[in-house]
Formats: structure tokens, C-alpha cells, sequence
């Protein structure tokens, strides 16, 4: 199965609350490394983060990349209660199943960009209001 199949299939069951498939999709020795952990195992893994998918998110994936056993994912992320952020992850896999993954928190996501603009008036107030984050241009990205 090429990685990025494998990587929105763990997506997809994040958005449908599926534990038993995210369970299937990674190694026993599975780490999982963010601003807020690192490397933690797979048990401290399911404690820590998977009460996340009770938010019921979404994840508008807008490009992967993936190279040998390495990917790279950029998505806007949804919850029910109308929170939103926009990350990225690398993943690294091993046979068909995911050994690693190490997520960077990044700025808002597009939509709420182009609401801020659209309310405040200007690019630069909208920065403001996000802490001083930039908006990356992705003319690169895919759909």
C-alpha cells in the first residue's frame, strides 16, 4: 500500500473515532513526538492523545509528500466546537505501518485567514490577532 494511503486511512479513522483501526496502522514500538510530547510510547500515545477524537475532528489535507519510508503531511483541522488549526506531521513508516510521528503546530488555517482579512480590514491586523503568525503561501499544494 504506498504510505500516503496508509496515512489517510489514519486520518480517517482519527475523523470516524475508529480506535482499533489507528491501533492497526502502528508498530508495536511506535513514538509519537509534539510541542507538548516526546517521544512518547504508544500506550501514553492513547491516553494522551486519543481523547482528541471525542472533538469529532476534521482534517483537510492540502499536500503529502512522501519519499522511501518518509512522509510529509500539511492539513487544516477541525473540531466541532469550532476550533481549528493548521499543522503538519512527518511520519515515518515501517513495512506498512507507522513507526514515528513527529507533529509541528503551525499557524490558522486558510478559511480563518481569509475571515480575519475580510473583518479587520488588512493582512496586518489579521497577523495581530493570530500572535504574530505568518500565512504561508502554498501554491504548491494539492487538493
Amino acid at each position: 500500500m504506498p504510505h500516503s494511503d496508509l496515512i489517510r486511512k489514519y486520518f480517517s479513522a482519527y475523523e470516524n473515532k475508529d480506535r482499533k483501526a489507528v491501533e492497526s496502522l502502528l508498530t508495536n514500538d511506535f513514538v509519537f513526538t509534539s510541542p507538548y510530547d516526546y517521544r512518547i510510547d504508544r500506550e501514553t500515545y492513547f491516553k494522551r492523545c486519543w481523547p482528541y477524537s471525542e472533538k469529532s475532528p476534521t482534517y483537510g489535507i492540502e499536500t503529502l509528500f512522501e519519499k522511501g519510508n518518509e512522509a510529509v503531511i500539511l492539513y487544516d483541522c477541525k473540531t466541532k466546537d469550532g476550533g481549528s488549526s493548521r499543522n503538519a506531521e512527518f511520519f515515518t513508516i515501517e513495512g506498512n505501518k507507522i513507526k514515528e510521528v513527529e507533529v509541528y503546530f503551525g499557524s490558522a488555517p486558510k478559511d480563518a485567514w481569509e475571515d480575519k482579512i475580510e473583518s479587520s480590514g488588512s493582512e496586518s491586523d489579521a497577523e495581530t490577532q493570530f500572535s504574530g503568525n505568518k500565512r504561508r503561501d502554498s501554491s504548491f499544494a494539492t487538493e
